[in-house]
């Protein structure tokens, strides 16, 4: 299966990058973009408040069609994909993008911390990282 979605979100909820990672997957509008990053912090910050055990938050959501990966920095930025079920990988895919959101984003001089990211070195990194993924067909 494939790559769909791809999004960030930083530490208060809101959507610093979004990018549809397929052709063929689903459209979302913008300001379903900003519904759905807001509802994944909040869903990932109560998964951290009523786990039995300490919990870093929710890492993987599966169903029979798809499968939701979350990746959460010490400071609290997300990184989220979503892709086609029995896709593996995922997490290695999200390290790989925060590695170059780290190289090309945080080391940007005209970056503001937290701000949506309009960054072409990185839009372009991440555009050859999903090509070098094994299950992407861009």
């Amino acid at each position: 299966m494939a790559l769909q979605h791809l999004f960030i979100i930083n530490r208060s909820g809101g959507l610093m990058y979004h990018q549809d990672l397929q052709d063929e997957a689903p459209r979302i509008s913008e300001n379903d973009w900003l519904l759905l990053a807001g509802t994944f912090h909040g869903l990932h910050t109560i998964a951290t408040q009523v786990a039995p055990l300490a919990s870093s938050g929710i890492q993987t959501v599966e169903s029979s069609s798809i499968v939701v990966c979350c990746f959460q920095t010490l400071t609290g930025i997300k990184f989220v994909v979503t892709a086609g079920a029995g896709t593996g990988g995922l997490d290695g895919f999200l390290h790989q993008i925060y590695q170059k959101y780290t190289d090309y984003v945080l080391k940007n001089p005209f970056y503001d911390m937290d701000q949506p990211i309009h960054c072409e070195l990185f839009t372009r990194s991440v555009v050859n990282t999903i090509v070098a993924f094994p299950s992407s067909k861009r």
